[in-house]
């Protein structure tokens, strides 16, 4: 089974496409069946409209391409880069999907994941939100069949993409599918002082990361999640990591939300 019909079906939602030459071989092989889509960010470059284009179609080091089936330009643009199945999900569940590879539709969307590129260009999102849609419609499944890479990705914390906010882009998938006018378009993830993880981003990050004397780049990755355990262990709490109030309060800082 091929996704033929990608290009078609975001047309017809009034989308802007461009489809890349050898799209309709390209690919890992064929879909067992799709069942839903898989929403990422590039991390690529901050310059150009779809600069990693390249690498999603031709894949990189030790992970050969299609890394994805569509690229979203940051102007609203889909490029549509294979029909087949791409080595875009890796491990993970969702809703019982176990094959990521073989059975969701894989965008990478371009942004840096990080905070230079936020928030997201306004026709990125709704482009963003209306070829979900558009994709959901086609194979007859609901709005809980859209994840973040995130959400996916299995161990928890392995993948970060992308940024904003899953509850409410599903919700706003959700909305256009019932024909109504797109919701406020998610902004990026700004976890609140109530618990922070490893895969968090924005800037109560940035502030955990300020508090700790670390580098402040708004990334919840290892080296900050490290030096949680590390602060953690010398105030005699549970050095698991996860930066909820007691260790809010050891920081400092009271004000939870």
């Amino acid at each position: 089974m091929k996704a033929l019909w990608l290009a078609d079906v975001l047309r017809a939602s009034e989308l802007h496409v461009v489809e890349q030459p050898g799209r309709k071989e390209r690919g890992r092989g064929d879909f067992t069946a799709i069942k839903g889509v898989v929403c990422h960010h590039t991390a690529g470059s901050s310059k150009g409209n779809a600069p990693s284009l390249g690498i999603v179609t031709n894949g990189r080091e030790g992970l050969p391409g299609p890394l994805s089936q569509l690229v979203l330009g940051r102007d609203g643009t889909y490029f549509v880069v294979a029909a087949g199945k791409s080595n875009h999900a890796g491990p993970g569940k969702w809703h019982g999907v176990i094959a990521g590879n073989s059975q969701m539709i894989g965008i990478e969307a371009e942004n840096t994941g990080l905070l230079n590129d936020q928030p997201w260009p306004a026709m990125q999102m709704e482009a963003y939100i209306r070829g979900v849609a558009a994709i959901l419609k086609q194979i007859k499944a609901d709005a809980v069949m859209v994840c973040g890479h995130k959400e996916y990705a299995q161990p928890q914390g392995r993948k970060p993409d992308p940024t904003f906010d899953m509850v409410a882009f599903r919700a706003a998938v959700e909305e256009v599918m019932a024909g109504k006018a797109i919701p406020t378009i998610p902004e990026p993830v700004d976890p609140t002082y109530s618990m922070l993880k490893k895969g968090d981003m924005g800037p109560s990050v940035k502030k955990l990361q300020q508090l700790l004397g670390i580098l402040a780049d708004g990334n919840f990755g290892p080296k900050t999640e490290a030096k949680v355990k590390s602060f953690q262990k010398s105030k005699d709490l549970v050095a698991d990591g996860l930066v909820g109030q007691k260790t809010w309060a050891a920081l400092g800082i009271t004000n939870s939300r």
